[in-house]
C-alpha cells in the first residue's frame, strides 16, 4: 500500500495570550492518495487552524504533521517552502489572485517560482485553465472575471504543479449556491482525474456530503461521521 499524502500524530495547538486557548486537543488522522476528505465543524472550532498545520503554514504546540512520510518539524523553513510548492496546492475562500496579472499568468505563478521556462509555464497554465472551463479567458484580468471564474482560476493555480494534495479552506464560501455547486463539481472532478487528494474545510453540509469521507471537528477533536 502507498504511504499517506498527509498525516497528523497527536496534534495539539494552543494559542497564548492573556489566557491560554486550547484549539486542537489530540488530532490523529491520515489522508491517502486520491482521497476526498471534508472537515466540518462550528465556526471557531479550529478547522482553518488544522488546515494551516496540514499545509506547514503553522506549527503545532506538540505532535507531528508529515507530508509524504516526512515531518515538517524536521525541515528548515526553506525546505518546507519547497515541499509546499512541490507537493501541496492551496485554495481559499477569497481567490487571492494578483490583480495586475492575467488569468494564465496567475495560474502559472507556482511554475514561475519553480523557475520553469516562461513559455512552458504559460502553456501548462493554459491547459489547466481549459480543463476548468476557462480556456477562453486566459488573458483576462481577475477584475474582468466573475466570482465563479476567479475561484476556478484559483483552483487551476492550486493544481498546475500536479500536487499530491489540495487543501481548500471554504473555497466556495463567497459564491451563491448554484455557482458554488458548479465550482465544487469542477474541483472534485479534476482532482479525481489527476489523482490528487483533496481536503476541504467547509460549513456546507451539502458540499461535505459529496466528499468520500467526512470528519467533524468538535471540542478540539476529530470524529469520523462517514467513511
Amino acid at each position: 500500500m502507498s504511504e499517506p499524502v498527509l498525516g497528523c500524530k497527536s496534534i495539539y495547538k494552543t494559542f497564548h495570550g492573556p489566557a491560554a486557548v486550547p484549539v486542537l486537543q489530540g488530532i490523529d488522522f491520515e489522508v491517502w492518495p486520491g482521497e476526498r476528505v471534508a472537515i466540518t465543524g462550528r465556526s471557531g472550532s479550529g478547522k482553518s487552524t488544522l488546515l494551516h498545520l496540514l499545509g506547514g503554514l503553522d506549527t503545532p504546540t506538540s505532535g507531528t504533521v508529515s507530508v509524504q512520510g516526512r515531518a515538517f518539524s524536521a525541515m528548515s523553513e526553506a525546505e518546507r517552502g519547497r515541499v509546499r510548492n512541490a507537493t501541496l496546492g492551496f485554495v481559499y475562500q477569497f481567490h487571492h489572485l494578483l490583480a495586475e496579472f492575467s488569468a494564465v499568468e496567475n495560474v502559472a505563478m507556482p511554475l514561475f517560482i519553480r523557475r520553469m521556462n516562461r513559455k512552458d509555464s504559460l502553456e501548462k497554465a493554459a491547459a489547466v485553465l481549459s480543463q476548468v472551463g476557462l480556456g477562453h479567458r486566459l488573458e483576462h484580468l481577475p477584475g474582468e472575471l466573475s466570482g465563479g471564474e476567479r475561484q476556478r482560476c484559483a483552483f487551476a493555480r492550486a493544481i498546475v504543479t500536479g500536487p499530491a494534495c489540495v487543501l481548500a479552506d471554504e473555497p466556495t464560501g463567497n459564491l451563491d449556491e448554484h455557482t458554488a455547486d458548479e465550482v465544487f463539481e469542477v474541483m472534485l472532478g479534476l482532482a479525481q482525474t489527476i489523482g490528487t487528494a483533496f481536503v476541504i474545510v467547509t460549513h456546507d453540509s451539502g458540499l461535505a456530503a459529496r466528499a468520500g469521507r467526512i470528519l467533524d471537528l468538535h471540542e478540539g477533536r476529530l470524529r469520523e461521521t462517514r467513511r
